[in-house]
């Protein structure tokens, strides 16, 4: 064995031992005849001591390490005089009597410490040695011990894991699908699952009434902070249940993911929110609850003034800052140019400052008397010392606008605390959305979305207020995962079909095997899918699910460490009966 001991375990209990210990080079200082190395390996770091005036010829090797050098040691173990209390073992040090270097190290292109030197691209493209920094680590053993206790969990309540395949038939409803050629069958493509869907409702289908998966997926979409091409999530299935039955299991698992890893004990039940409250009152179906500056409209207080921007909008909205009358023009002007952003495209914005002493200032003051301003102070409940902040424009364009803007301020006056959790379900999403461009209803989660059992008689009369039976669970503003009671009857599966623009052949073409099994008594079903890698962020604090995975990809999709995606060999085109033809652009 190159240890008997690992760099994290040791303390003053041990004091005596002869030990032996292997890992990387943190550091050295040379203080006159002493020369100190922190010695770092996966569980900790402990502190080498070498002796000029014991060992001259130990102590001259050991100036020569360098950082990141693997090194063995033996020595004994001590109490250390100047403690640091920083470290687990910092109430002791290795007088050391024997160094083995392992292997060599070149210079690493940044510092392997919390508070790194290295910038994103550095550190993806140095990958292996960015997993070395101890942040990174305690990042990966949460997903480890929260993948663990998940298990533990949905056992506990008679879930079985199943795998199921990851060469899959390519539905190009919804993302876009990765696709893999087929050299056996010339021509034809395999897909990477977007989800394990249409499996776990055949798993249902079985017989298998209680299914989890920690599964991967794939999609391939614009990427965010939140989103990766390849992404984890915690697929369950569940037979003979409905919505409450769902929403009552999950929230359970959600409940003790956060009391095994924060301590955080939620008694009472998560709140819950209609779609059309949350995007009436936040402009966002994955409102952040943690703060309050809920939208007020003011549509029919502001017509007719002769203020062309609202006379002529379908919404006037607006928050209450609490407390930022006291902003400068400077500070207003850059929440103005916050909104006028690309990724936002607001074309302005109007305030209105409630002085200490009552007064009122405007942006529009010239078109709305002080009274007029006082009556939109007091439908959005402003208070001396309060800034009101109000957009106008398309209904649903100017409620997004608004969300970033609450967001910002609640960024910018301290009440998004990573430390204070406020989960909540959001439920009756709308079954279809409208897409202009094809003038066509889509699903909106997926074609086996079961709509709501009251509005079954709208389908074909007004289709667009059908409501899902759908959920998501939200925390923080991030929505954690979401599900839906699926169609178990093969003719209301007909009817989704039908309405989402599917011919019966087309159907069979895309969905058959599965419309084949539901010929053989499917019961109902429903289930819901969390966010791995989400989850895990967001109980580590991060803003990024790339942080909690060992290998991501970058905004672009791409491996900067394997330089992945590649063009491959022409024999391999011709093998998969492929040829690649580029526009000019492209090339």
């Amino acid at each position: 064995m190159y240890r008997d001991r690992t760099c994290g375990e040791l303390r003053l209990d041990n004091a005596g031992e002869h030990v032996k210990l292997a890992g990387w080079v943190q550091r050295s200082r040379k203080m006159g005849g002493m020369t100190f190395v922190d010695l770092r390996d996966r569980y900790g770091i402990t502190q080498i001591v070498f002796n000029q005036e014991i060992n001259p010829e130990l102590c001259e090797a050991a100036n020569g390490l360098g950082r990141e050098f693997v090194v063995q040691v033996t020595g004994r173990v001590e109490e250390r005089t100047s403690k640091n209390h920083n470290i687990p073992t910092g109430d002791i040090e290795i007088y050391a009597d024997g160094l083995t270097v392992l292997n060599k190290s070149d210079i690493p292109p940044f510092t392997i410490e919390d508070n790194t030197d290295g910038g994103d691209d550095l550190r993806m493209k140095y990958r292996y040695l960015d997993l070395r920094r101890p942040c990174v680590r305690r990042n990966l053993e949460l997903r480890h011990r929260m993948a663990f206790e998940i298990r533990r969990y949905l056992d506990s309540k008679g879930f079985l894991e199943i795998e199921t395949p990851i060469l899959v038939k390519s539905t190009p409803e919804g993302a876009r699908d990765f696709v893999v050629p087929s050299r056996m069958n010339p021509g034809e493509f395999y897909a990477l699952p977007q989800s394990p869907q249409l499996f776990k409702q055949l798993l249902m289908v079985s017989g298998y009434d209680r299914y989890f998966q920690i599964a991967k997926c794939f999609r391939d979409e614009d990427l965010r902070a939140d989103r990766q091409p390849e992404f984890t999530q915690i697929d369950c299935e569940m037979s003979f249940v409905d919505q409450e039955d769902v929403i009552e299991m999950f929230e359970g698992l959600v409940k003790h993911i956060f009391k095994y890893v924060k301590g955080i004990d939620f008694s009472d039940s998560f709140p819950r929110m209609t779609w059309n409250d949350a995007m009436r009152l936040y402009g966002s179906d994955k409102p952040d609850i943690r703060f309050g500056m809920p939208f007020v409209e003011l549509t029919e207080m502001v017509k007719g003034k002769g203020f062309a921007v609202m006379d002529d909008a379908e919404l006037t909205v607006g928050i209450v800052a609490p407390g930022c009358a006291t902003y400068t023009r400077k500070q207003i002007d850059q929440l103005t140019d916050f909104v006028k952003r690309p990724q936002i495209g607001a074309k302005g914005l109007v305030w209105v400052k409630i002085e200490a002493d009552g007064s009122v200032k405007s942006s529009v003051g010239k078109f709305f008397s002080e009274d007029e301003l006082r009556d939109w102070a007091g439908k959005m409940e402003a208070r001396p010392g309060d800034l009101m902040l109000i957009m106008s424009g398309e209904a649903m364009k100017t409620r997004k606008q608004l969300c970033e803007l609450r967001l910002e301020m609640g960024e910018r006056l301290g009440l998004r605390d990573k430390n204070n959790f406020a989960p909540l379900w959001v439920i009756d999403f709308p079954l279809f959305e409208w897409d202009e461009e094809t003038q066509r209803y889509y699903a909106m989660h997926h074609p086996f979305t079961s709509p709501n059992p009251e509005d079954i008689p709208l389908l074909h009369t007004d289709t667009g207020k059908v409501r899902a039976t759908a959920y998501d669970i939200v925390v923080n503003g991030t929505e954690l995962g979401g599900g839906s009671i699926r169609i178990h009857d093969a003719a209301l599966q007909d009817t989704m079909f039908e309405l989402l623009g599917f011919t019966q052949e087309k159907a069979m073409e895309q969905f058959g095997f599965l419309m084949n099994a539901f010929k053989y008594g499917a019961p109902p079903h429903g289930g819901l899918a969390l966010g791995f890698d989400r989850f895990v962020s967001i109980l580590a604090g991060l803003d990024t699910i790339r942080d909690v995975i060992a290998f991501p990809k970058n905004n672009s999709g791409r491996d900067v460490m394997n330089e992945s995606p590649s063009v491959i060999d022409q024999a391999q085109l011709d093998e998969l009966c492929l040829k690649v033809e580029m526009s000019d652009k492209e090339n």
